[in-house]
């Protein structure tokens, strides 16, 4: 964890972690990663140009929207997990990899037509900030794909009823059962996109059967049959919620960029996506950094990662 201030909130840094190999991979989470992967298709548009996902860790949803995007920008906090993803999912130009803060998103307005957040917001405590950025960076008519935990669900209802649990899940306000992890009435977060510029188009509900016992008796491919079809019933009791909102033509809390005139180069110039993400200002190329026309603060780019996390001369 990184600890927060009055002006940032803290930061769930998986930075050195073996999130991929101790949380993943042979751990028995076959059955969420598939019925994810089958919901996330379910939502993707036909095809767009260019997706930013927030919270990419290692990687291991990007393959679902190499098909669907013409180009993907992985976006995680950890260096260290963007350098796994870049390992294994190579140096082609239909990539990026920026290191950076989801409470100040490095990137000129407007950039993307497709946003994702999987897994992700449950570590943010102030949903209102991250949610203005990533409408700040998403087109007027573009796609979001949100993903949050669900406070509202029948694993938490039944152990409120029986009084083993202190904090209802009926009431709407965000419940921190462990630092920076967060979970999320439905109705909550659907308030909270209207709030910020999105009209939720489809929710869906996920991960019916996450409960070990479930897991140990019930064959993968019939949970997984099983939760593909209550996923259209509407039935906000599961662990997980997908959305689907898009973006409005007018912000509610439009970004104020100032009178610095940003470059006009085309979107396929890579380094024209980004912008000072302190100042909102224009950023030259010098070598192997970016450099603020505005602040003079430079952002190195390693091993083919931009990284945004500090400025190497502040």
């Amino acid at each position: 964890m990184e600890e927060g201030t009055p002006d940032r909130p803290g930061i769930c840094d998986y930075e050195g972690s073996n999130y991929r190999t101790e949380f993943w991979e042979g751990q028995g989470r076959d059955y969420e990663d598939r019925v994810e992967r089958i919901a996330l298709r379910k939502l993707l548009p036909a095809h767009g140009k260019h997706l930013l996902e927030i919270g990419a860790g290692f990687g291991r949803l990007t393959n679902e929207y190499i098909e669907k995007y013409d180009k993907v920008v992985l976006l995680d906090y950890s260096f260290s997990q963007l350098e796994y993803a870049r390992e294994h999912l190579g140096t082609s130009d239909k990539f990026i990899y920026v290191a950076a803060d989801a409470y100040q998103l490095p990137f000129r307005p407007a950039k993307f037509d497709g946003v994702s957040m999987i897994r992700t917001i449950h570590h943010m405590s102030n949903v209102n900030a991250a949610l203005r950025q990533v409408a700040n960076v998403l087109s007027p008519g573009g796609t979001f794909i949100l993903e949050h935990a669900n406070k509202r669900n029948m694993k938490a209802i039944v152990r409120y009823a029986l009084r083993r649990q202190l904090w209802s899940p009926y009431s709407h306000e965000p419940h921190e059962f462990v630092e920076l992890n967060f979970v999320f009435h439905p109705h909550y977060m659907r308030d909270m996109l209207a709030l910020n510029g999105f009209d939720v188009q489809t929710r869906m509900p996920v991960s019916f059967f996450r409960l070990g016992a479930l897991k140990k008796w019930m064959p993968l491919n019939m949970m997984v049959k099983a939760d593909a079809l209550l996923q259209h019933t509407g039935a906000f009791i599961s662990p997980s919620i997908f959305i689907k909102a898009t973006r409005r033509s007018e912000l509610p809390h439009p970004k104020d960029f100032g009178s610095h005139q940003l470059p006009t180069k085309s979107i396929m110039d890579v380094d024209s996506l980004f912008a000072c993400p302190t100042s909102g200002g224009p950023l030259i190329r010098d070598g192997e950094s970016l450099v603020s026309l505005v602040t003079g603060l430079r952002y190195a780019i390693r091993d083919g990662i931009y990284d945004f996390k500090v400025a190497v001369n502040e």
